[in-house]
């Protein structure tokens, strides 16, 4: 194997989920291993990766959850060509499929009972633009007017009844995230993740359950590094032993 391919695979929860990644722009971060985490699937559910990138939220999930029915789509052709590789890698049988998220539809028979989401976090004008085509469209700013408010209206469109909607993003959108979910989702669950003890959350993971009317809870989240810079515990029962956040494992 030469050294460029070994460069773009990587491994994630202890070896069990192999990753083929772009050469250039957004690689699979530890956002996506504890986005997977919190997702509550149970055997036979359906799950939609929305804005899959390489599949890696989704194959987390199958990792921890097997015989789940597992689709993805993206708006990046590279993107998705990686994620049919990685399932394959991984002996998963998933669909990738290339679609922007606003128009992907399905029949209403066909809804999801999970859809797990881990969009851009960056704003056009926020910081500069990467000359990397590949690595701007992760990070939104060629597709600039795709906003929060889409991806949560797609979830809605997509999601079954009583279906679950789980999604990471930066700790000061969260309240725009619950706004946008309007009354259409409830029994919303905030999960900080603090870099370490005493610092300011800088990720949330926000999960909601459609046509829902119990009341919002905050839990307690996770703290991710010990001063020394090591992953806690806690964070490295979830990103090596594959333990789940706030479900039933």
């Amino acid at each position: 194997m030469t050294d460029s391919k070994k460069k773009n695979e990587i491994s994630v929860l202890n070896g069990r989920v192999k990753l083929f990644q772009p050469e250039k722009g957004f690689r699979t971060s530890i956002d996506s291993v504890m986005l997977a985490a919190a997702c509550p699937a149970r055997k036979g559910d359906n799950i939609l990766d929305m804005g899959c990138g390489v599949g890696s939220v989704g194959l987390c999930v199958f990792s921890r959850v097997r015989d789940i029915i597992l689709t993805g789509i993206d708006v990046q052709n590279l993107s998705i060509e990686l994620a049919i590789k990685n399932a394959k890698a991984n002996d998963v049988n998933a669909k990738f499929i290339l679609s922007d998220v606003r128009e992907y539809k399905v029949d209403n028979v066909d809804r999801y009972d999970h859809i797990v989401c881990n969009p851009p976090y960056m704003g056009l004008g926020k910081h500069l633009v990467s000359p990397n085509a590949h690595k701007a469209l992760s990070n939104g700013h060629i597709d600039e007017d795709i906003e929060i408010e889409d991806w949560v209206s797609a979830a809605l469109r997509l999601l079954k009844s009583g279906g679950c909607f789980t999604m990471i993003h930066r700790a000061d959108t969260v309240d725009r995230i619950i706004k946008a979910m309007g009354k259409s989702f409830g029994a919303i669950e905030i999960i900080p993740l603090w870099p370490k003890v005493g610092f300011d959350a800088k990720r949330v993971i926000i999960r909601a359950i459609k046509d829902r009317k119990t009341p919002m809870k905050l839990h307690y989240g996770i703290v991710l590094h010990e001063p020394c810079g090591k992953y806690t515990s806690k964070a490295d029962e979830i990103l090596r032993d594959g333990r789940g956040l706030y479900v039933e494992n």
